[in-house]
């Protein structure tokens, strides 16, 4: 199985990182109205009611921070949080199906281009996938898209806890041979799930690691 393994330090500076008291930074529907670049971001994207927003909760231990809901398409542009200068989380909006007309989905999925194309700053993209689902011809576009942009990427699954172990693992096996396809993306993949807490240790250890690379 293709999946990232970290050590004891690398768990505690995760720890560490993500103990700070996070906040709502801005919220972008253009790109005129995008916050001044600054440290370190990372971006969360991923098809509508994957989990996004529940996973920066998760990360952040604010169980309110990012709003959740059940009704697709809910995060409408794009939402900034920190607790520093030194990194920033991008909540994106949600691709596929959404609860909303088409030209403000227009709207978000360019909003979305603009922001990758643009941000000097976007370090790494995690691009989230129910592990119940697997890979979709939506999430294929929007790894095209990263590609295109040449914008590092990994894959994080969502809702692992719902899956048995094996097919978890046999999803895992499937998602990277089809990685091994796409030139921007980070070739292991990360298991998480908001409820049951398990890989979030490991996605905080590796925004930690990923934070030290960029300061060195």
């Amino acid at each position: 199985m293709s999946a990232l393994a970290f050590t004891t330090s690398q768990i505690g500076a995760g720890r560490r990182l993500f103990a700070a008291e996070w906040r709502f930074v801005s919220a972008a529907a253009s790109v005129a109205s995008l916050p001044a670049m600054k440290g370190v971001e990372i971006a969360f994207v991923g098809r509508s009611n994957v989990g996004k927003s529940s996973l920066i909760n998760a990360l952040t231990n604010r169980a309110g921070l990012a709003r959740t809901s059940n009704t697709p398409g809910r995060t409408q542009e794009l939402v900034f949080f920190a607790a520093d200068d030194h990194l920033t989380l991008v909540d994106m909006p949600g691709y596929g199906y959404a609860a909303a007309p088409r030209p403000k989905v227009a709207a978000w999925t360019a909003l979305i281009q603009a922001y990758l194309r643009g941000r000097a700053n976007l370090s790494r993209v995690y691009v989230l996938i129910d592990a119940r689902r697997g890979l979709t011809g939506a999430d294929d576009e929007v790894l095209e898209t990263l590609d295109t942009a040449a914008v590092s990427y990994q894959i994080v699954f969502t809702k692992a806890d719902e899956v048995k172990a094996s097919d978890l693992a046999a999803c895992q096996e499937t998602t990277a041979a089809a990685l091994a396809r796409h030139p921007a993306a980070f070739p292991e993949t990360l298991a998480t799930s908001a409820r049951s807490g398990a890989g979030i240790p490991q996605l905080r250890a590796a925004i930690a690691r990923l934070l030290v690379r960029q300061r060195t």
